[in-house]
């Protein structure tokens, strides 16, 4: 499918369209992860002020520059500490545990914070293969039992449609609404939730190449189910907004310089931001990085506007949730709440 070409026919406008933000409780170069919960947690207050609607932590392990390993407990921590915003894993990586542990975290927190926890999952380990080792993952893991696992998760949550283990049950978890959604970055989970009538979340903000062929795939492969009687599509992308173009651009460097690690295989720490990447990078390290944020956005208000209406017009969104690697807290702050007028003002 052509990027240039609208991937679906049905007109939104921008300021209907839900949105949403993934932490990925980033630890700064000179912090400590104690300070990024304490910095999740006062942007997770200030983004329940600013209208989102949703608030999701990531699994990820083996990261020195990401916090949120024990997603469940960090999930824990934002909703107790806020009063209305949904709060949810984006996501949780089923293969890495078992169906009952998860049907029992998330039960909990169900029946502690009632109404406002989602469950997204994911099939990938979020780790390299000597941390996908340490989790108990096999050598030769790659995801092919997700749908099987997915099944017994649902067994344990509602037993009345769905097959568990026999005889035993989630205690707290069984009969309670958790909001189930499929995440991935390929075409496997958009076919699988479509064929399950679940809701899908395409991670573009790191996998642009298979945005559109997958939303394409989720929509044709999509039955409805006692979820949803239609396709629900949230699209996660990088959103970095500033007062100008330049500051925001700057800001990037920082997530620029975060996956410039990630390509070299040393993932580390998030960097200040610099003045300028070239010194940093090759041709060819540029150009990866470029490709790989490509349906990222860096600007104003006016820009990111302008950017997201023509993502909306490519993707046909229900929803967008949104990653922003900053350095610095109070930057960070202030590009979620313009990012939030932008969106009030389209």
């Amino acid at each position: 499918m052509n990027e240039n070409q609208p991937a679906h026919k049905e007109t939104k406008s921008l300021g209907e369209i839900p949105i949403s933000i993934l932490d990925l409780a980033p630890v700064i170069v000179g912090g400590t992860p104690a300070d990024s919960f304490r910095r999740s947690l006062d942007l997770a207050q200030h983004a329940e002020q600013w209208g989102y609607k949703r608030y999701w932590l990531a699994e990820h392990h083996n990261m020195p520059g990401i916090a949120s390993s024990a997603t469940s407990l960090v999930i824990g921590h934002i909703a107790a500490g806020t009063s209305s915003i949904r709060v949810g894993s984006g996501g949780i990586m089923l293969p890495n545990h078992a169906p009952l542990v998860i049907a029992e975290q998330f039960g909990t927190l169900e029946s502690m914070y009632p109404g406002r926890i989602d469950l997204g999952l994911g099939r990938a380990p979020g780790s390299d293969q000597p941390a996908a080792r340490a989790l108990r993952r096999g050598l030769g893991s790659d995801g092919h039992d997700f749908p099987e696992l997915l099944s017994e998760l649902r067994g344990y949550l509602n037993p009345s449609q769905y097959q568990g283990v026999p005889g035993v049950r989630a205690i707290p978890g069984e009969g309670l609404n958790i909001p189930i959604w499929l995440l991935g970055s390929s075409g496997f989970s958009a076919q699988l939730a479509g064929q399950l009538g679940l809701p899908f979340a395409f991670a573009s903000h790191f996998a642009p190449d298979y945005l559109l062929p997958a939303l394409d795939l989720y929509r044709s492969s999509f039955r409805p189910s006692e979820v949803l009687d239609k396709p629900h599509v949230m699209v996660g992308i990088n959103i970095i907004t500033a007062d100008t173009d330049e500051e925001a651009r700057r800001l990037a460097t920082s997530q620029q310089q975060q996956f410039l690690n990630i390509v070299r295989g040393r993932p580390g720490m998030l960097n200040q931001p610099v003045d300028s990447m070239e010194p940093l990078w090759t041709p060819q390290e540029k150009a990866y990085v470029h490709n790989s944020l490509r349906f990222s956005v860096a600007g104003s208000k006016d820009t990111v506007r302008e950017r997201l209406q023509v993502l909306l017009e490519q993707t046909g969104a229900d929803e967008w949730i949104v990653a922003g690697q900053i350095y610095d807290h109070q930057a960070r702050l202030k590009s979620y709440q313009l990012l939030s007028e932008a969106v009030k003002e389209s």
